[in-house]
């Protein structure tokens, strides 16, 4: 581990959040113009090949390894706080996830908010996963993965997925996921002074996006908090020690282990959100979270998993 490599990204971050401080919020172009820009500086590892495909009435991007893949499928949500973000923007994590584990995936481009507010995001993660159970896959040989938001679409499409009677994945791979629309968790405090990529308003401006005027404590805009975690599949959370949605992850693991579910909560101390991003050089700890998730994987892929439905 580099203490040196974790605070060149964390200066880097901070610079970036410093220049855009002081004046109003960002417009959406100018967020999604920008997050597609800090993640095209992003390494996506050689010995994949992508293309553009549909997958439940949505664009998807298609990412295999160039060797012959090994059985199984990987679901991947991207990360963008709901409001910004693409399959390409995620490509570098993708891309990771699929030459450690030998795996193909697919990635969606699912619907983003102020256009299109909850729950169309879910609706279109969900239409993805029916369209590959539909395509014959077995569900036993599929895992969710995502970052952010899209982690927070790993839990929220299963539950909608048992709450629709449909057959589990095997397993939930889930990178600082956003689990918590009400903002209530302790390290959105503890953490605002050590997290170098948000701060309370920033949340707030791009879940207003979201919500569209909503009542969070629903579900699946707040599992960490208001979800009922029966029968879901094993799980891995991974976060970093600075980011200010840590309690996202641990209150999941929380509600999930009284509910009987498998889990993994994996915390990497002093990294921000979605570290795992910086896989490929910039960050050693990124390289060794991602080489853990491609074990958990490959360890549950191929497991039967049996779906229950929640009592009313």
């Amino acid at each position: 581990m580099s203490r040196r490599q974790r605070e060149k990204i964390d200066a880097m971050f901070r610079q970036g959040r410093g220049s855009s401080t002081g004046g109003p919020p960002p417009s959406v172009e100018e967020l999604r113009s920008g997050f597609a820009a800090l993640m095209s500086t992003m390494v996506v590892p050689a010995g994949i090949r992508t293309s553009a495909t549909a997958l439940g009435g949505r664009p998807a991007l298609f990412v295999e390894p160039e060797d012959e893949p090994r059985p199984g499928t990987l679901l991947y949500f991207h990360g963008g706080g709901f409001v910004v973000g693409s399959p390409e923007t995620a490509l570098s994590l993708t891309a990771q996830l699929v030459v450690k584990t030998g795996v193909r995936a697919y990635s969606v481009d699912y619907r983003l908010a102020p256009e299109h507010p909850f729950p169309a995001g879910v609706e279109d993660t969900l239409s993805a996963y029916r369209a590959l159970l539909d395509d014959g896959t077995d569900p036993a040989s599929v895992v969710f993965a995502g970052d952010s938001a899209g982690g927070g679409f790993a839990v929220t499409t299963c539950l909608a997925a048992r709450d629709e009677g449909l057959p589990l994945p095997a397993a939930i791979v889930a990178f600082s996921p956003g689990l918590d629309m009400t903002r209530t968790g302790a390290s959105m405090d503890t953490r605002a002074g050590l997290d170098p990529i948000f701060t309370r308003a920033a949340l707030e401006h791009t879940g207003a996006m979201y919500l569209a005027g909503q009542d969070p404590r629903q579900p699946l805009l707040s599992p960490a908090t208001r979800a009922d975690l029966t029968s879901l599949p094993p799980m891995l959370l991974q976060a970093g020690g600075n980011e200010m949605l840590l309690d996202d992850s641990t209150r999941l693991a929380a509600l999930a282990t009284a509910a009987g579910v498998d889990v993994v909560l994996d915390i990497t101390a002093d990294v921000p959100h979605v570290f795992q991003s910086f896989a490929g050089g910039p960050l050693d700890e990124a390289d060794e979270a991602l080489d853990r998730a491609a074990l958990f994987i490959g360890q549950h892929l191929g497991a039967p998993v049996k779906a229950e439905r929640t009592a009313a």
